[in-house]
């Protein structure tokens, strides 16, 4: 029960995070544009142009709601980190699979930072959120995936999130050094970010519909 209260934790984090996203942007008086703005723009409490990155005005009427939304997400992350780090269906023991989940809850710290912080109110603070996320959260994707993950897990799952980890960690790289692939500016970091959610919503779902084996349980007592 503990454990599907966690994947639940982490089903309603991404959901209410993308949800929330949509209607900041939505709010947006001029366009936003998820190749020519960050994520982040969506916080931003006041309206100003932005030169950094790439130069941008950024004008966010629900930034108020979007570093809730942030928040949340952080928190309701860490919760399902803690409570599926006691099953065995899902992350095996020893010293990987607690170093996984350790650099996976950065990523989770990050997203409270973040929302915290945002990025023209305390940019020291909102900068290491984001690199909690990237850095840290990726790096724990692929241990996870190379190495934390339960072996009772499906080889493909876990095989996609070292991949998934890998891809963000390269797109984080590629963003820091302003190379955007033609995804632009918000494209790129999005590639870094995002990977980390599609994850945690992946496990969720294929814990919640019930596709991670039980524990094993010795024979014995009734049978009919």
């Amino acid at each position: 029960m503990r454990a599907r209260i966690g994947y639940a934790a982490w089903a309603i984090g991404v959901v209410q995070f993308f949800v929330v996203h949509r209607i900041a942007e939505s709010a947006w008086t001029v366009p936003y544009s998820w190749a020519g703005n960050n994520i982040s723009d969506l916080g931003n409490a006041l309206c100003a142009p932005q030169p950094d990155p790439e130069p941008r005005y950024v004008c966010s009427p629900e930034h108020g709601l979007m570093n809730l939304s942030f928040i949340t997400l952080g928190i309701l992350l860490l919760a399902g980190i803690a409570l599926t780090g006691g099953s065995g269906a899902l992350w095996r023991r020893g010293p990987a699979g607690v170093a996984a989940r350790l650099l996976l809850a950065a990523g989770g710290v990050g997203f409270v930072l973040v929302g915290l912080a945002p990025a023209d109110v305390d940019e020291n603070q909102h900068v290491l959120g984001a690199l909690l996320i990237m850095a840290l959260g990726n790096t724990g994707l692929v241990l996870a995936g190379s190495a934390g993950l339960s072996d009772r897990l499906p080889a493909p799952l876990r095989r996609g999130t070292a991949l998934l980890g890998l891809t963000a960690l390269t797109a984080l790289g590629l963003f820091l050094s302003h190379h955007y692939g033609g995804l632009g500016m918000g494209g790129m970091e999005r590639a870094a970010a995002f990977p980390l959610l599609l994850w945690a919503l992946a496990m969720a779902l294929h814990g919640l519909t019930g596709h991670t084996s039980p524990t094993h349980r010795p024979h014995g007592g009734w049978h009919s």
